[in-house]
């Protein structure tokens, strides 16, 4: 009789969640409730929004399934409370400085986060979803600065997606590539990314979305996943429009095979005296973060599967998602001061460190930033080309490969540094992450030295501003110009996820690349214009060229 009872009731739920309550115009009003493959999932109002978070769309990747591709949503009965994030993935605290929310870390990670503003679930509004930064090893969705409510005030259901990190998402071994039905190991992470947008797919019109507007963003190791999905086989026939922030997984980047990729995975499990993998899959997911912490990932593998080619050769080939594009980085990805490691930062010894790398082109690629005294080094110039050795060249790399297609790219630069650090910073000081960290020796000679570089934007330091998330992070005295730029920034995202361009009432122009060779370049700051720098094209040209006869060795 219980039974009973309980099919009863979740009948009724279901009927009440796909009948709706029928307002006087005849349309399906968007409730609390929402009907998913899995089943029901109930969330809550906030300010006119309609939030679910921790809304599953993978089951667990735990025991037998640690190392396997995504697999479909366990079904529930009755309805699931969707009220709160789901548990962020397994890390470590390498980047001390990040804000979650979620319910703990979990090898059980497999959650994404819902913010609709539909009042009706026909109203097929365009969709954004955002994969985090933190280099493959760290991050969730559950952080402030990614929040979906600012932008899903635009009228753009924002949503944030977790996938796996660090030794869970990115590991191969020759056992997991034979037990594979695709023969193949490695891409976990990337494949609950696919996974992710395929669940969006399928169940984003019970929210309201539009199943065919679907654009993915991302920044840092987010902007490098969304560079491959537009690759990838699995998931770019499932996209309307891509935006990269700082960075994209392309040459000097090097996928791995899947050779070479199985036996580093062996060599590193017997490193730590693991001999097989039904003994790693036995270790708990504490024992084996504590045992394979962190470290910096390998590229994505050349599995037959996610790639069955690099991402270089399928932008080459025209064969990546035919959608709009807007990309870009910021103006101080990194800095020269980071490489000098005690020695006297002058432009001589910048040379003799770079030489290692640049050989013969050394003198050539200089001359194309403009680094021709010590003071130059103490500029922008110097910024530049430190900021495009570590993002800004595989970014434009990306938009420039994009642009001979007949798809639009906008492309970008952000300059604007962030404001001053609020009282809450004390003696700390800006992480990666838009957070603190404890202040360094390294810090306090870098305050002491009588010549510094110039500010610009530092490397993620763009997010809370393009998401319209600046109140979420209390560690600097946001002022009107900041929320100014923040508006702007947040505009053009969401006018791009509404129509695949940025432009709209009010905002600075902004015209596409259309192939030119010194294209136009958006730059965001005080006074948002576009900008068309010949010497830096001519930079990157160089660049390019050096890194072209590299590949081609």
């Amino acid at each position: 009789m219980k039974n009973v009872k309980n099919l009863l009731l979740t009948a009724l739920s279901t009927l009440m969640v796909l009948g709706g309550l029928m307002s006087c115009n005849g349309k399906t009003e968007m409730t609390l409730q929402a009907q998913t493959q899995g089943g029901v999932v109930e969330g809550y109002e906030d300010a006119g929004l309609k939030v679910f978070l921790g809304v599953p769309f993978a089951a667990a990747p735990v025991g037998d399934l640690r190392w396997k591709a995504p697999q479909p949503v366990v079904p529930w009965d009755g309805v699931r409370e969707t009220k709160k994030f789901g548990p962020d993935p397994m890390q470590t605290d390498i980047y001390g400085d990040m804000q979650f929310r979620g319910d703990g870390r979990s090898e059980d990670c497999l959650y994404l986060n819902i913010w609709t503003p539909a009042k009706y679930t026909d109203e097929g509004l365009p969709v954004l979803i955002y994969f985090n930064g933190g280099g493959l090893m760290a991050g969730s969705g559950s952080e402030y600065r990614y929040d979906g409510g600012a932008i899903a005030r635009e009228g753009v259901i924002g949503i944030t997606a977790n996938y796996r990190e660090g030794i869970f998402g990115y590991f191969a071994h020759p056992e997991l590539t034979a037990e594979s039905p695709y023969k193949g190991s490695g891409n976990y992470g990337f494949l609950d990314q696919v996974a992710a947008i395929q669940w969006v797919k399928d169940n984003i019109a019970a929210f309201g979305g539009d199943p065919a507007r679907i654009t993915i963003a991302g920044e840092s190791a987010g902007s490098f996943s969304v560079s491959l999905l537009m690759c990838s086989p699995l998931s770019k026939g499932n996209l309307a429009g891509a935006i990269g922030s700082s960075g994209a997984e392309l040459y000097p980047t090097q996928a791995q095979t899947q050779e070479k990729a199985d036996r580093d995975g062996k060599a590193l499990l017997e490193s730590k005296g693991v001999m097989s993998l039904a003994e790693a899959r036995s270790l708990d997911a504490d024992s084996l973060q504590a045992l394979f912490p962190p470290r910096s990932m390998k590229s994505v593998v050349i599995d037959g599967y996610f790639m069955t080619q690099t991402a270089d050769e399928v932008f080459e080939n025209g064969q990546q998602a035919q959608v709009p594009l807007l990309a870009g980085w910021n103006s101080q990805e990194s800095s020269p001061m980071s490489t000098f490691r005690g020695l006297e930062p002058t432009l001589e010894n910048y040379k003799k460190i770079l030489s290692a790398r640049f050989g013969d082109m050394t003198d050539e690629i200089f001359e194309a930033y403009g680094l021709l005294t010590d003071d130059d080094l103490f500029s922008q110039k110097g910024l530049n080309l430190a900021s495009d050795l570590f993002t800004g060249y595989p970014t434009w790399k990306w938009c420039d490969y994009h642009s001979r297609t007949d798809n639009a790219v906008y492309r970008y630069k952000y300059m604007h540094p962030r404001p001053k650090p609020s009282d809450k910073m004390g003696d700390q000081v800006a992480g990666l992450a838009g957070g603190v960290r404890p202040k360094t020796e390294a810090d306090r000679k870098e305050e002491a030295q009588k010549r510094k570089m110039p500010q610009g934007a530092t490397h993620s330091s763009d997010i809370e501003y393009a998401m319209g998330n600046l109140k979420t992070n209390v560690f600097y005295e946001w002022t009107e110009e900041d929320y100014a730029i923040s508006r702007i920034f947040l505009s053009y995202y969401a006018n791009f996820c509404k129509t695949g361009n940025p432009n709209g009432e009010g905002l600075p122009v902004w015209t596409a690349m259309n192939g030119q060779d010194i294209a136009p370049v958006m730059q965001i700051d005080v006074e948002t214009k576009e900008v068309a720098d010949e010497t830096l094209e001519n930079a990157y040209r160089t660049l390019e060229k050096f890194y072209m006869s590299q590949k081609n060795k």
